[in-house]
């Protein structure tokens, strides 16, 4: 086995390794999660699958794989492996890198990284000398070819700017103005210090660890999606929709609905970091719903969430319901767009009355972003992007068989897919301001 110092490098003679990140857990220490990019001759990565992590465990190809997080004696352990023998020739490294949860890894002991020949289990390498101080996100090391064989060099660079300056390092641009990707060992500073980061929610240092870890990666993973866009400082005010039908028993009583509107108040907390999010459920009537705060979330949700909503019938009118949150919104009015989140599992069939709110409501600073739950009819709202007659296009709409099974990664992807191209031009027609 081969202690190596920063900068240091080693032979890798074996067909497969795993890399594993270890850290010494306690209070107050914050929590690490590794993250593999495969990088091509330019240092970038060719496409989002070339990143590696916990929303998006395994390389298309098989050959990079998340391995996820372990503990024992009061250590923690995050892993990546990769079949070198496998690896596509396009890629030139995989980068093995890891972001600090509530902290920088000056905070984070015992921070070192190993890597074993993963057929027999024998370590090939070490590095422990990485003196991490202000970063958020560090590359602790990387495999790299060299004349037709593979090496590992120590690397303990980093940025104070999180998962969003690892993924702009290496090529997924937050601006059209981004920087170049950093050489291996450059020194920190590889993204400008004004880049947008997560947010730090009101409310969030009250969460319980588990709970606000979670929103954490999830608040990660909505800021490299708007940075996909070019959007990644953008604010909004978000308001969640729910649909409270009959129909909807069974998603409410097995959880999906919970697990949804948890994962729509990590992009609440991202774009707007008061801390607060307002819902409403919806049947025959509407009803807004007590605040989501996301300090009090998980007793919102064993609240509001484990059954349908009372009083509001048991059929579909979504017009009334989009009636009565434009009539909110604009009794509330803030500097920031506004994007509603409206879930339905369908049974759409008062297609003229909502029509009539949508084209209404195309002159209002708000975003209507729907997410279907299942195959129903969805009528009007499958319609919208190709209807004309409308100052502009203020309506999205996805389906997907079952949510639970969506990643976060592709989640947020289809969420925010057009609400940043929409902002501009609201801006241009001055419906923004």
């Amino acid at each position: 086995m081969t202690t190596l110092a920063k900068g240091g490098n080693t032979a890798v003679q074996v067909g497969a390794v795993r890399v594993v990140v270890g850290w010494q857990q306690g209070a107050g220490v914050p929590d690490v999660d590794c993250t593999a990019l495969l990088l091509d001759a330019a240092g970038k990565v060719r496409g989002d699958n070339d990143m590696v992590f916990y929303n998006q465990p395994k390389h298309p190809s098989g050959a990079v794989v998340h391995d996820g997080k372990q503990q024992a004696g009061g250590w923690g352990y995050d892993a990546v492996s990769a079949d070198l023998r496998t690896v596509e020739p396009g890629v030139d490294r995989i980068v093995v890198a890891a972001s600090a949860d509530g902290g920088s890894f000056g905070q984070v002991p015992g921070l070192h990284a190993t890597v074993y020949d993963t057929a027999t289990g024998a370590e090939i390498a070490r590095f422990t000398d990485m003196r991490a101080t202000t970063e958020t996100a560090f590359v602790v090391g990387e495999l790299y070819r060299r004349q037709g064989a593979w090496k590992f060099r120590a690397v303990g660079q980093g940025w104070d700017t999180g998962l969003a300056g690892l993924a702009t390092a290496f090529g997924i641009s937050i601006s059209e103005e981004a920087a170049a990707p950093a050489a291996p060992a450059a020194p920190a500073p590889a993204v400008p210090e004004q880049r947008p980061g997560v947010r730090f929610t009101k409310g969030e240092e009250r969460l319980p660890a588990a709970d606000r870890q979670r929103l954490n990666l999830r608040k990660q993973q909505v800021l490299v999606s708007l940075a996909k866009r070019g959007a990644a400082g953008i604010r909004a005010r978000v308001i969640v929709v729910l649909d409270a039908s009959g129909s909807m028993h069974r998603l409410y009583k097995s959880g999906i609905v919970s697990q949804a509107v948890e994962r729509m108040a990590a992009v609440a907390a991202q774009l707007d970091d008061d801390g607060t999010m307002q819902v409403w459920a919806f049947a025959d009537l509407a009803r807004q719903l007590p605040d989501l705060t996301i300090a009090e979330m998980p007793g919102w949700l064993a609240a509001q969430t484990p059954k349908r909503p009372s009083g509001v019938g048991g059929s579909n009118n979504e017009a009334s319901v989009i009636d009565q949150v434009r009539r909110w919104t604009a009794a509330n009015p803030v500097p920031d767009p506004t994007l509603v989140l409206f879930f339905s599992d369908g049974g759409v069939h008062r297609n003229a009355e909502i029509e009539r709110q949508l084209r209404d409501a195309a002159s209002e600073p708000t975003f209507w972003q729907f997410i279907g739950l299942g195959k129903g009819n969805y009528g009007i709202l499958e319609r919208f992007d190709r209807m004309a007659g409308r100052v502009v296009d203020n309506v999205g709409f996805f389906a997907v068989d079952d949510i639970s099974k969506v990643s976060d990664a592709e989640l947020y992807d289809r969420l925010l897919g057009e609400f940043p191209t929409w902002i501009p031009e609201v801006r241009r027609l001055g419906i923004l301001r």
